[in-house]
């Protein structure tokens, strides 16, 4: 397949700010703080800023092992190419099959929580609102995502962009409001093992927060997508995923440390992601109508990570696509925008369709939660998969760039802090803080079994009939055809 077969994407439309914020909004950070996060504190209590600061230095080791790939190997295959080049082309789009399947099921969890988020607090306002008439906002958000998709990757990253600055404003705003009031109680024994919840004392407490805490770091790889249609795209994805990592886990550790201070480190194992002793909680009982921005800013974190979310799959998509391991249908591109608009009409489809039909099949908290299960289990063990990607790509391939600290030693640690995470998130009780799954939610590993497997018996049948396609998982299109020269006026984009 030549590399002019398939129009590219549109070359240096977006900078650093714009794929920052990719990566920023696909971790969710108001969505995070306000329910993930606050999970870790049955375990670890008052001692949770401590669980989220060792999370934060684990996710970065992953982060670190994405950033130095994306540098080398500039792709909107992203991840799937990352594995190909280091490890195996078939190990590269079995990556990409579950990579594309996952984002994809983004939007729809995210629109689930935008819908029964909003439907609730209305009903908590105005009884006279049903509680359970959540899927008008769950169409609205899938609505708006779908025309910014369309647009081309301009319009959705500057939306991202404006969506992520409101929900970190908000959250920071709050936090340092919190940090004020507790006053005298402010304390730096949080960051210490003494506030632990009952029956996890001390580190063992720590450690089950913390491998919760990590959960809410998925995503700060969302940039590498982007690459393309970035400028100077090897400096601008090193800088963005590092970047979105390390920014939004110092917000996790600030807002987790002024809650945490403010409600009393003692008292802190009750806390949770709704009633009085939550965010939303403390902001009615406390704050008078800053409650309202509290939730606005979570509203808008499920617009803004559905957002960023469809974009990774519809370009990872497009570029599984263009060298055919994929319908050649996810390559299309609009002849103005440069988007790929076939697959954000499947992507909004899909989305529609599990969103609807998981939704009234059982109801929307039980179809976020299995939906969940389902999208971290594959992305954590993406994460890994990268992790072993970068060692072996900078052993074999680059080895006069290989640096034992950032290429071998920090892959091994983020192997090792994710692993824990996973069989968390799969309901494999191998700690005694996991536990297990029950139905519907455990139908998630039946689920990514099937879709894996499907995935092998594709990659068969592509190896036997088309051999050059799946080895065509490691090729950087990016390398192979300029950018256009700005200062010709009228110039083509690639």
């Amino acid at each position: 397949m030549s590399g002019e077969s398939v129009p590219g994407l549109r070359r240096d439309a977006i900078g650093l700010r714009e794929v920052l914020f990719q990566s920023v909004t696909a971790m969710a950070p108001a969505a995070a703080v306000a329910a993930s996060i606050p999970s870790g504190a049955a375990f670890a209590g008052g001692s949770l800023p401590l669980s989220v600061l060792i999370a934060l230095v684990a996710c970065l080791f992953t982060a670190s092992s994405v950033a130095e790939l994306a540098r080398q190997l500039p792709s909107a295959g992203s991840v799937a190419t990352y594995a190909a080049q280091g490890l195996h082309p078939a190990v590269g789009f079995l990556v990409g099959w579950g990579y594309v399947f996952v984002e994809a099921l983004v939007p729809p969890l995210l629109l689930l929580q935008l819908g029964f988020t909003t439907a609730g607090t209305l009903h908590q306002e105005w009884s006279s609102y049903p509680g359970d008439l959540w899927w008008p906002w769950s169409l609205a958000g899938a609505g708006i995502i779908a025309v910014a998709g369309y647009f081309g990757v301009r319009a959705s990253a500057r939306f991202g962009t404006v969506l992520g600055v409101f929900e970190v404003l908000v959250f920071v705003v709050f936090a340092l409001w919190l940090i004020v009031k507790a006053g005298g109680d402010n304390t730096l024994s949080v960051f210490g093992t003494s506030h632990t919840a009952e029956g996890y004392e001390g580190v063992s407490g720590v450690f089950a927060g913390s491998v919760y805490t990590v959960l809410a770091f998925a995503g700060f790889e969302a940039a590498a997508p982007l690459a393309e249609e970035t400028k100077d795209p090897r400096r601008t994805m090193h800088r963005a995923v590092l970047g979105a990592a390390l920014a939004i886990g110092l917000v996790y550790v600030l807002t987790t440390y002024a809650m945490t201070v403010y409600v009393g480190p003692d008292r802190f194992a009750g806390f949770s992601a709704s009633g009085a002793a939550s965010w939303e909680g403390v902001a009615r009982a406390s704050f008078g109508l800053f409650w309202v921005l509290v939730f606005l800013a979570v509203v808008n974190s499920t617009i803004a990570n559905a957002n960023a979310c469809a974009t990774v799959s519809t370009r990872t998509a497009f570029a599984l696509g263009r060298i055919r391991v994929f319908p050649e249908l996810f390559a299309r591109l609009h002849p103005r925008h440069r988007s790929p608009v076939a697959g954000v009409a499947i992507q909004c489809a899909v989305a529609i369709a599990a969103m609807l039909g998981l939704g009234f099949a059982y109801d929307p908290v039980t179809a976020f939660l299995l939906l969940a299960t389902v999208i971290v289990t594959v992305v954590i063990g993406v994460y890994i998969v990268v992790n072993l990607a970068c060692a072996g790509y900078f052993l074999r391939r680059a080895r006069e760039l290989f640096h034992p600290g950032r290429h071998l030693l920090f892959p091994l640690l983020g192997i090792v802090a994710f692993v824990p995470a996973l069989l968390t998130a799969a309901g494999l009780p191998v700690f005694d803080f996991v536990s297990e799954l029950t139905a519907p939610v455990s139908y998630a590993g039946p689920v990514v079994g099937v879709w894996m497997t499907a995935g092998v018996v594709v990659l068969i049948v592509v190896s036997r009939r088309h051999p050059g396609r799946i080895a065509e998982t490691a090729r950087v299109h990016l390398d192979e055809t300029p950018s256009p020269d700005p200062r010709q006026s009228g110039a083509a984009q690639p």
